[in-house]
């Protein structure tokens, strides 16, 4: 443990043959560098600049491009230089790629008329199924901030560790996807910068979707963070489909005028309602015990719906690695999508929420608000107030 944490051991640590807090104590003083120091370096896997920089280097022995090559610290003119000359790699690096076997799963833990739920590690799972054969990829993976979940699971691990397990079921879901298909990868910021990195060298992006989150907790020292990432990519130039989705217009809800001044342009508004932007204000986080299916954070049914209604269409087939609470696996039931989910830890209360149709009127509810430009509710509250409707304006 270093500074009340698990000691990780990234790449500059390595390289630098720190191993525990006693090494690092010793090199520290042998580069005249502070240990907290070699720390964030480490820890954020970040290349050394300035004296610190030049202190490895002599001490270590190494040049400059010698140290970034150890670090995996790769800039343009290194990696210009290696498609240019492939050769030097290629007879070096191992070629151990593991070929898919659709034979290593047998029958699902539990199938639905729609879908099947394995209970499975991810990876495993994927390299059982065919290139190209999934119209639509939704992955919610654990964020390594921490938490305790039910299976067990190591959700601290180093950085290094945590984006090499990323794109290791990054590449499979890449493998997997079909041509015009949508992957969509909900994580915090600070990872989603990472993964588009990888994502960018295979697939075309289309949005980074910011869904606006109250009440996470404030940190010291930087801006109060206030949305979670939903990465938007396809596979080709264009999406298979993208299926146009409006959502209502916010009004105030204690007199039900609008919030945003439309001015001349109101005539013009669809009656179906507003296009999506991408930024989601609308989606609420499940935090009240008695609408939860577990103790750990789940993922909200409107954001699924949405998410699984305009990229898909009935008859698709729509994949989450990580089933969670199983909430991308009753929405695509619901809506008639085909699908296929896996849950390392325990799937009994995925098992239970497909069996149960507590959820249909939530359901039926988000959808008799989408596609109209103000619900029900909205339309009787601007009504008693004598604000404008569409069919109201001159």
């Amino acid at each position: 443990m270093v500074n009340g944490q698990e000691f990780h051991c990234n790449r500059l640590f390595k390289v630098l043959g720190i191993k525990d807090k006693s090494t690092l104590k010793k090199i520290s003083i042998q580069l005249g560098v502070k240990a907290k120091l070699l720390e964030y370096y480490n820890n954020n896997r970040i290349f050394p600049d300035g004296e610190i920089l030049q202190s490895i280097l002599e001490s270590f022995g190494f040049t400059d491009l010698e140290l970034k090559l150890r670090l995996g610290v790769l800039d343009s003119k290194v990696i210009n230089w290696i498609s240019n000359h492939p050769e030097v790699l290629l007879d070096a690096i191992p070629q151990g790629d593991i070929i898919p076997t659709k034979e290593a799963f047998g029958r699902a833990n539990h199938e639905t008329e729609h879908g099947k739920l394995y209970q499975a590690d991810c990876i495993a799972l994927m390299r059982t199924m065919e290139a190209g054969s999934v119209d639509m990829i939704f992955a919610d993976p654990p964020f390594n901030i921490g938490k305790d979940y039910e299976s067990g699971m190591d959700d601290y691990l180093s950085e290094e560790n945590y984006l090499e397990w990323t794109e290791t079921w990054l590449m499979e879901c890449i493998r997997i996807l079909a041509p015009g298909g949508s992957l969509f990868i909900y994580n915090l910021p600070y990872w989603q910068t990472h993964i588009a990195n990888v994502l960018n060298k295979y697939l075309t992006f289309r949005h980074w979707i910011a869904i606006y989150m109250r009440g996470l907790i404030p940190v010291s020292g930087k801006l109060l963070p206030s949305h979670y990432g939903l990465l938007y990519y396809i596979k080709g130039d264009k999406p298979r489909v993208f299926n146009k989705h409006r959502i209502p217009m916010a009004t105030c809800r204690h007199c039900g005028g609008e919030t945003h001044d439309y001015g001349g342009k109101k005539k013009s508004l669809s009656k179906d309602g507003l296009s999506i932007a991408d930024v989601w204000v609308d989606i609420h986080p499940v935090r009240h015990t008695k609408l939860k299916n577990r103790e750990s954070n789940e993922l909200p049914i409107k954001m699924m719906h949405r998410i699984i209604s305009f990229s898909t269409n009935e008859g698709d087939l729509v994949f989450d690695p990580f089933g969670g609470s199983g909430t991308t696996y009753v929405v695509a039931e619901h809506l008639g999508r085909r699908w296929i989910g896996c849950e390392i830890g325990d799937i009994s209360p995925i098992i239970s929420r497909l069996q149960s149709d507590n959820e249909a009127p939530l359901i039926s509810k988000i959808e008799h608000e989408s596609n109209i430009l103000f619900t029900q509710e909205q339309r009787k509250l601007r009504e008693k107030n004598q604000f404008w409707l569409p069919e109201t304006l001159k």
